[in-house]
């Protein structure tokens, strides 16, 4: 037999007492009994104070606190958004000025506009992609192109100019559109283009510089938004992966670097799946040095209705 072995006396055991222990969950966090009949702050205030059910209840304290203190609450959205018939809730927000600017990738901002004009949106890829007729309703690029060449003559960025389109036109749904009301509330509305991502790129109404130009002096206006948030603002990305956390992240360092402490803040990433680009840009780095980061993963025509709904009760 070695002489290395080891004998093992589990006898000799060290043991502790289990109210010594820390424990995670607690029955003082746990959900409350479903009943028939309850109000919605009563199910609201059911749910467990136990991971998301505590960030989200985290995230609606800190936005009531923010629409109260009368910081922003930045809405980033992407077009699924839109597309999950959310429209009417984050007017509302907008309305009870809760929402205080609004930041949309081009997507985002294609769909509200047809929404607008016809009362629908989002065609089927699947079977458009089939004869090349994807993408290629005129009316959509005559007026979103349209749009940016007013906004490059007004120098006015391209959410407000789209914006403005809308109400000028008098579109049969405008009431419907999140562009429109913020022009309608006066709050701002920045719409985030990536050349080449959009149907309305393919047309030859397309203008690259007209383009480019709204899109630049809308992330100007996006950076003076942001650089507001210190010290109790509320920055939310919701349903984009990849164009508003890389904007965001920009605006928040070009905010600081010209000297505006934009610390002490909450940022919330509400999306169905968990993606790098919204966790660093939005929830981590940005908060790193002072604030709070959510995530709340769940399919965005039942998180965000929650979330609404929640804000509208405690205010």
């Amino acid at each position: 037999m070695s002489k290395d072995r080891f004998d093992i006396d589990l006898a000799k055991l060290k043991t502790y007492p289990i109210s010594k222990r820390k424990s995670k969950v607690k029955h003082q966090d746990f959900a409350g009994i479903p009943s028939k009949g309850a109000s919605f702050s009563d199910f609201y205030e059911s749910l467990p104070s136990i991971l998301a059910g505590n960030d989200l209840k985290a995230v609606v304290g800190a936005i009531v606190s923010a629409a109260r203190k009368k910081k922003p609450v930045i809405a980033m959205m992407g077009s699924h958004v839109i597309k999950c018939g959310l429209n009417p809730v984050i007017i509302e927000l907008i309305k009870k000025k809760v929402i205080t600017a609004v930041a949309l990738n081009g997507s985002g901002a294609i769909h509200d506009f047809e929404i607008a004009l016809i009362g629908k949106t989002s065609e089927s890829v699947d079977e458009a992609i089939e004869d090349g007729s994807f993408g290629m309703a005129k009316e959509t690029a005559l007026y979103i192109n349209g749009a940016l060449g007013e906004a490059v003559e007004r120098e006015i960025g391209a959410g407000q100019a789209i914006g403005q389109v809308i109400k000028e036109e008098k579109l049969s749904f405008k009431d419907l559109s999140i562009l429109y009301n913020c022009v309608k509330h006066s709050i701002p509305a920045t719409v985030h283009i990536a050349v080449g991502t959009d149907i309305v790129h393919q047309h030859p109404s397309c203008d690259g510089a007209n383009t480019g130009e709204a899109s630049l002096r809308d992330f100007h206006n996006f950076v003076e938004v942001v650089s507001g948030l210190g010290d109790g603002g509320v920055a939310l990305n919701i349903g984009s992966t990849v164009i508003l956390p890389e904007v965001f992240l920009k605006a928040l360092n070009v905010a600081r670097n010209l000297g505006s402490k934009v610390k002490n803040f909450t940022a919330c990433n509400f999306d169905m799946v968990n993606h790098y680009r919204p966790y660093q840009n939005v929830v981590k780095r940005p908060v790193k040095s002072g604030g709070a980061g959510y995530t709340i993963i769940g399919h965005h025509e039942i998180t965000i209705p929650l979330l609404a709904q929640a804000i509208i009760e405690k205010l």
